[in-house]
């Protein structure tokens, strides 16, 4: 099972404790029920984890208590100003969720051209719409880039 998450780098300049509140999450997308507060708390969290950790090291976690203990991974990729996380549990491959991490930004990078925050914040729906034909119900439907960037059926902005 995944779950996914995009959410704004911090400057680095900015104090570790004021960042954690500078979180901005620009897409989030669930495939298990979860409350708004315990979606919050997760958030914060995952934010906690990935934000401090230098550029060099793996890009691979093993999940909190909150996130369901060992039995999940978090996975993410850093993108200029962007985190790209995945939570997923512990049957998926770690080198696979990294991979559909790129196919993502590849295809956004397609449909966009030179992708970047704005398009995030301004076309959530086109990515809602681009991520369901990558992930559907927490299961990979999709992994070629040419065919979800067709399958999406995009306009791309002029």
């Amino acid at each position: 099972m995944i779950d996914c998450m995009l959410a704004r780098s911090p400057s680095r300049s900015v104090v570790s404790s004021q960042v954690r509140h500078k979180s901005q999450p620009r897409l989030m997308q669930f495939y298990q029920q979860w409350d708004v507060n315990t979606q919050q708390d997760m958030l914060k969290e995952i934010f906690a984890l990935v934000h401090k950790r230098p550029d060099n090291v793996c890009n691979f976690l093993e999940g909190s208590a909150l996130l369901g203990g060992t039995d999940t991974k978090i996975i993410y990729r850093h993108y200029a100003t962007l985190y790209f996380v995945f939570v997923v549990d512990s049957s998926e491959s770690e080198l696979g969720i990294l991979d559909l991490i790129q196919v993502f930004v590849e295809a956004l990078d397609r449909i966009f051209t030179n992708v970047c925050e704005l398009d995030l914040i301004f076309r959530p729906d086109d990515i809602h719409a681009m991520l369901s034909e990558i992930i559907s119900g927490g299961m990979v439907l999709e992994t070629n880039v040419h065919e979800i960037v067709a399958a999406s059926d995009i306009k791309r902005p002029k």
